[in-house]
């Protein structure tokens, strides 16, 4: 399972390289161009950004400081798909894509010295982002369910067993 997880890695980081390639080759020059929209309602707009900080732009210039902290995240997170394998698939899974997401944005941040963004809800104001950090955020609410569904199950459970 957990060689598999990491085949899932490597195609979810090269999907998102390919998508800043092209941002970077064609987004970049006209800067912003519409999307999805519905007559006049705009909903996603594919807007280039180069985002030196972290979320919503956070920590803007910190890059060598992103670049050892992300890096100290990835191994923590691939150490613990590997354990967490054997476990659960479900927190596995959003390990893998908290995982690839961070690799995905590594890779800009020493490539570049900034992240590649370019998904702009024009819904509501929110922030650009990009597909790693989908793949980030998708993680983080699996984790939460996780953490607050699946595992006080699982423990009562298991201790329901031992008595």
């Amino acid at each position: 399972m957990a060689f598999l997880l990491v085949g899932v890695i490597a195609v979810l980081v090269v999907a998102d390289q390919i998508i800043k390639y092209w941002a970077v080759n064609t987004l970049m020059p006209v800067h912003t161009m519409e999307f999805i929209h519905i007559g006049d309602f705009k909903i996603l707009d594919l807007t280039y950004l180069e985002n030196t900080g972290a979320i919503f732009g956070s920590m803007s210039g910190q890059r060598w400081f992103l670049v050892g902290f992300t890096s100290l995240v990835i191994i923590g997170g691939i150490i613990y798909m590997f354990y967490s394998a054997k476990k659960s698939k479900f927190i596995s899974t959003a390990v893998c894509l908290f995982v690839a997401g961070g690799i995905g944005n590594l890779i800009d941040r020493i490539r570049f010295g900034y992240v590649v963004d370019m998904f702009e809800i024009k819904l509501f104001n929110f922030a650009i982002f990009n597909f790693a950090d989908i793949c980030v955020t998708i993680a983080f609410f699996m984790i939460i369910l996780y953490a607050l569904f699946i595992e006080p199950k699982k423990s009562k459970k298991e201790a329901e067993n031992n008595e």
